[in-house]
């Protein structure tokens, strides 16, 4: 399994339109330098009043299928 680092910073009007089905991928760049993209709704847990903010590991297979998501 492979890991992926990202810092997230998603205001509420930007994750109101995630919400909305307006937008279905989060596009992010991650520590390392690749620039990735994931489904929205992965992030569902971590919403606040605010939006998202933090750091997350992001696992995947080999084939690219996302695994699990934590906030660091």
């Amino acid at each position: 399994m492979q890991q992926i680092i990202v810092d997230i910073s998603i205001n509420k009007d930007e994750w109101l339109k995630i919400y909305r089905g307006e937008c279905n991928l989060v596009h992010a760049k991650s520590r390392d330098g690749r620039s990735i993209q994931f489904p929205a709704n992965i992030l569902g847990k971590y919403t606040t009043h605010h939006g998202i903010y933090g750091s997350f590991a992001i696992s995947f297979d080999d084939s690219g299928k996302f695994q699990s998501i934590v906030k660091l």
